[in-house]
């Protein structure tokens, strides 16, 4: 693995007309769920017309990237109750393709798929995402690097203990930062094997973790860069953020910008949040005081 620093090279990706240097400053991905049951904004824009309006907005609130998925991964919890149910790709593909295909003509940042399937990975692609963003770092379907790389697509693997309806069931990890650190590692180079060039990774904050393991990896996010790859995180509206702040999620938004904000001087390159100009103006000010030139 490369174990230059994100800080000390450069992260030249490009998808499709666009060239982002995503270790130039922090990118911002807006976050579109088509879902009538994710945690956070379940049912607010299952209407295609709804979705595009929406992302129309994030884009000029100023995202980089729009994520769109069509199956929530709220958790089985206290919180969320029995959590989400699995969908069937088609159905998903119901979901997410007319939105895709509506956006792509509308706007030029890159639009990835939220997918864990290949198959619904390989219709987004075909409708013109650029992006796969897999929760499961590959462990769930073996045919997605494949799926990516005969589109000549980009990913981003993600680590995940368990699944979504059981992740937060105790997790327990005896090394943390190791545990993860392979599994990325291991989803990297399947990515490699199959020809996908451009890979970032997301520790999966609030995907099979406790509190303390999610202030952990952001207290802590440097120690993946020697895997040499740009470092997505979404801490945005997650539970942990309530738990510290004993407060819904719809008032975690001064949460969400200090977790980015963190993350963002802790070596994130990306960030995946819900409020869009909000943490904007969060990540230039972090990316200020980053580039500051002076080391703590």
């Amino acid at each position: 693995m490369d174990t230059t620093t994100a800080t000390e090279q450069r992260f030249l990706f490009r998808f499709g007309r666009k060239e982002y240097d995503l270790a130039g400053r922090t990118h911002i991905m807006g976050v579109l769920n088509v879902t009538p049951d994710s945690f956070s904004d379940g049912g607010r824009y299952v209407t295609a017309e709804a979705a595009v309006d929406r992302a129309l907005r994030m884009v000029e609130e100023g995202a980089d990237f729009i994520d769109v998925g069509g199956e929530s991964t709220r958790p089985a919890s206290q919180a969320y109750g029995a959590g989400a149910d699995v969908v069937s790709h088609e159905e998903e593909l119901r979901r997410v393709i007319p939105v895709i295909e509506k956006l792509t003509g509308q706007v030029d940042v890159p639009i990835s798929i939220d997918t864990y399937k290949s198959a619904v990975a390989r219709a987004a692609l075909g409708a013109g995402a650029l992006i796969v963003n897999d929760i499961s770092g590959f462990t769930f379907d073996p045919a997605m690097p494949e799926v990516i790389a005969e589109a000549g697509a980009s990913a981003i693997i993600m680590h995940i203990k368990g699944t979504p309806k059981t992740m937060q069931r105790n997790p327990v990890y005896e090394d943390l930062f190791g545990e993860i650190f392979r599994v990325l590692a291991n989803g990297i180079v399947q990515g490699r094997r199959a020809g996908v060039d451009q890979i970032m990774i997301d520790p999966g904050i609030g995907f099979g973790k406790r509190l303390e393991h999610n202030l952990q990896l952001i207290a802590g996010l440097s120690r993946f860069a020697p895997l040499g790859c740009p470092i997505l995180v979404g801490p945005s509206r997650k539970s942990f953020i309530g738990q510290v702040l004993d407060l819904p999620v719809d008032q975690r938004l001064e949460g969400s910008l200090a977790a980015c904000v963190a993350a963002i001087l802790r070596g994130a390159n990306v960030i995946r949040v819900h409020d869009v100009k909000e943490a904007r103006r969060a990540a230039m000010v972090a990316d200020a005081i980053k580039n500051s030139g002076v080391n703590g």
